[in-house]
């Protein structure tokens, strides 16, 4: 592909969603223009049902919108495109089918991980049902994986990400916990590295306490830089790591066996990586990720007891960490030291990660509303939306529009341009 073509593909990537919670799957866009206000009859550009039951969040590249669905007993499992300006369907593609599927909690869905897309390629998975590359253009199905295996005992969480030719995903189960890469060319595996914490939960029977249900989990990995070095920061249960990317190398971990089943995507700023440490009553947790070997006790920069969510990503916006649990406390953090600078209650429940643009902060709940919020040191609501379904997926952000998906459709919220 000649220079000023990459240069143009790379410039188009950044100004879209290419992944779960968008282009540094932060939640972070620099776009303007986005509405403050919306409704069922306002500033819907487009609505379209969607089949199924899923809680996967829209991707967007190009004049494309990629999500997955599955039927509700989990037996197939599809990928569908949108065409982005007429919300007309491009692509229904069945990719899988199951003939005995894992059990899946009625919370989660058989099509809850994000799809990460590229330039003239998007790559989906199902868990351990599946992983598949798709050719956008086309819908030709490339490659497929359904050996990766594990007991994702209440159904899978974990979106994939892309770091150079890799595909890197998460398989934290009730019985298996390993972090593998692809190579995104092929599908073929790259490295596998299982996760070295031992869970001491084995009892005296022999059994594992609670069948492995404290060592499953459903975060989505980061890269983030320690210096000129990539490292792959990862959610598990019980245990945060950083691995060398290319590598699968173990560089060090934090274990934390308080909590369990980390399901969020980290941030970073400030030389430092921000994240919950999972279900029941987590805590937030600011780490520097440059140690070697088991680092709780050197490398906690600080922590934060009171808010965490178990779901919701965080923000890092400046110098101010937002974030919203899952019932519905937001709370503002100094990033440098974990000081509260306020918190305040919302109604609902939340599942949906936040995301924030021109100023502002959107938080998604469960019941269909979203609150938008000033993004500064004082709680200041300055909107507060609804739409007919709730939200459990996450918003992507592409120009001056959300694409938003509710239980039950796909919208297009977009002001109409003078």
């Amino acid at each position: 592909m000649p220079p000023l073509r990459l240069l143009l593909v790379a410039a188009l990537a950044l100004a879209q969603w290419p992944q779960f919670r968008g282009v540094d799957g932060n939640g972070v866009s620099k776009n303007t223009g986005l509405p403050l206000t919306w409704s069922e009859t306002q500033n819907v550009r487009w609505k379209i049902a969607i089949h199924g039951r899923a809680w996967s969040s829209p991707v967007v590249l190009g004049k494309q919108v990629w999500l997955t669905t599955a039927t509700p007993d989990g037996k197939q499992l599809f990928a569908v495109a949108i065409d982005k300006d007429s919300g007309r369907i491009i692509h229904d593609l069945k990719l899988f089918d199951v003939p005995t599927p894992q059990f899946a909690h009625s919370f989660n869905t058989y099509a809850s991980p994000t799809p990460v897309i590229e330039e003239g390629r998007v790559y989906v998975t199902f868990g351990s049902p599946g992983t598949a590359a798709l050719d956008t253009a086309t819908g030709e199905v490339l490659w497929t994986r359904r050996d990766l295996e594990c007991n994702h005992f209440r159904g899978a969480g974990s979106s994939p990400i892309l770091f150079r030719d890799l595909l890197i995903m998460h398989f934290d189960g009730s019985d298996l916990q390993y972090v593998v890469a692809l190579d995104k060319r092929t599908g073929k595996t790259v490295w596998q590295t299982r996760r070295s914490i031992d869970f001491q939960d084995v009892q005296p029977d022999g059994r594992i306490k609670a069948d492995g249900d404290f060592r499953k989990a459903f975060g989505t990995p980061q890269i983030v830089m320690n210096g000129d070095r990539p490292v792959l920061v990862s959610i598990g249960s019980q245990a945060t790591y950083g691995y060398d990317p290319m590598t699968g190398r173990e560089l060090w971990r934090i274990i934390e066996r308080g909590n369990f089943s980390g399901s969020t995507r980290p941030v970073a700023g400030h030389g430092l990586v921000f994240y919950p440490t999972g279900f029941n009553t987590g805590q937030i947790f600011a780490i520097r990720p440059d140690g070697r070997g088991d680092v709780a006790a050197t490398h906690v920069a600080w922590k934060a007891p009171r808010g965490a969510p178990n779901k919701p990503s965080l923000l890092l916006l400046d110098d101010l960490l937002f974030m919203v649990n899952d019932g519905g406390i937001v709370t503002c953090l100094e990033a440098r030291t974990g000081t509260e600078v306020w918190h305040a209650r919302l109604t609902d429940s939340y599942s949906a990660s936040p995301v924030s643009a021109d100023g502002r902060v959107y938080f998604f709940s469960e019941d269909g509303k979203a609150t938008v919020i000033e993004a500064g040191r004082t709680f200041k609501i300055l909107a507060e939306n609804s739409l007919d379904d709730g939200f459990m997926a996450s918003p992507a952000i592409d120009g001056r529009a959300f694409y938003l998906r509710t239980k039950s459709h796909l919208y297009r919220i977009e002001a109409p341009q003078p």
